[in-house]
């Protein structure tokens, strides 16, 4: 049986004495629950895997307490990832940097580079701190699933696979860390999430975004961060989302939602509170409000999982702008979809 239990003092010290034992546990950080385990005990980080079903080809995060925790785990820190770590830790920005020797290829799917943050939230900090070594943490979901921002979503997946689940409320960012690749002359965001494109491109100039952020990874190249691959942050219906313009979108989600009916199928529509008027009798679940990213990202994941509890077989999803965390809720919902997106004309 898996332990929940609310992340007090007694409870940590518990996880953190799993954690020095070589087992996983799931505990919460500011943008979503994470599995975590001994970063540098390779049969301990594939604890994680087994408990996710993780393909062995998708790197994980190492989670750090101090900034000085990332000196050994790293071949070398540029005066760039110094600025970050200063602008931005503790904070959901993960760092991609040459890896040290001492970092298992497990960790890094094998790859010369190692992703390092230091997350924003008391109970994660409380915990590296006890268990006195950094820990290797994906999302603490089964692989492929939406990832968990409570402590129940991760009960859902998780019961019976790892010993203990620390409870530490809802997570306040709710999509997973910004991932910046700084091993190129120009720093590469491989995964958009709680650091903003517009945040980081005020603090060293030009970022570029890598390709895979809105499209499918090449099968034939190796993702470099997690989320980057395979169709991720699925529900159990399927998701189409709708693009256009804002009559546009409620048009065509209209039909799709109309001709999904008549397939048999229970179908539902995603989009901003103000849009419910646009659909009628349609059955609609409000995803934040528009020009409000924020909150379309910290309440996508529990929505996708309330659609699926709820028995609803199609997702028809309104597209965001992909700006500032838009464009972190954007990848998630392309992931969701498989890259299924209709065009209003």
């Amino acid at each position: 049986m898996t332990q929940f239990l609310p992340a007090t003092s007694t409870a940590i010290s518990q996880a953190a004495d799993l954690l020095r034992d070589g087992q996983a546990v799931a505990f919460p950080t500011e943008t979503v629950y994470g599995l975590g385990a001994d970063a540098l005990r390779p049969e301990a980080v594939l604890r994680i895997f087994a408990a996710k079903g993780r393909p062995a080809d998708n790197p994980l995060i190492v989670h750090v307490a101090e900034v000085a925790d990332v000196e050994p785990l790293v071949a070398r820190i540029d005066a760039r990832a110094r600025l970050l770590m200063e602008r931005f830790w503790p904070g959901p920005l993960t760092l991609v940097l040459p890896k040290a020797a001492r970092v298992p290829n497990q960790v890094t799917a094998g790859l010369d580079t190692v992703a390092v943050r230091l997350p924003a939230h008391p109970v994660a900090l409380a915990l590296i701190r006890e268990a006195s070594r950094p820990i290797a943490a994906p999302s603490a979901n089964r692989s492929g699933r939406p990832s968990p921002t409570t402590a129940r979503h991760v009960y859902e997946d998780m019961n019976g696979r790892i010993p203990m689940i620390l409870d530490g409320g809802a997570c306040a960012v709710g999509v997973e860390s910004t991932v910046l690749d700084l091993t190129e002359e120009m720093a590469v965001v491989l995964r958009p999430g709680g650091v903003t494109l517009e945040a980081l491109r005020e603090l060293l100039g030009e970022v570029r975004v890598d390709a895979a952020a809105l499209a499918p990874l090449k099968k034939e190249i190796a993702p470099r961060s997690p989320g980057m691959k395979y169709k991720h942050y699925a529900p159990d219906a399927t998701v189409v989302i709708v693009s256009g313009t804002e009559e546009g979108r409620a048009v065509l989600a209209s039909r799709l939602y109309d001709e999904a009916k008549v397939a048999g199928e229970r179908a539902v529509i995603l989009a901003p509170a103000e849009q419910r008027c646009a659909y009628g009798p349609r059955v609609f679940r409000a995803l934040g409000r528009s020009g409000k990213p924020g909150e379309a990202a910290a309440q996508l994941f529990a929505a996708l999982r309330e659609l699926d509890a709820q028995g609803f077989q199609r997702i028809i999803a309104e597209a965001v702008e992909a700006e500032g965390i838009g464009l972190a809720v954007m990848n998630r919902l392309c992931r969701a979809a498989n890259f299924a997106i209709e065009h209003a004309d």
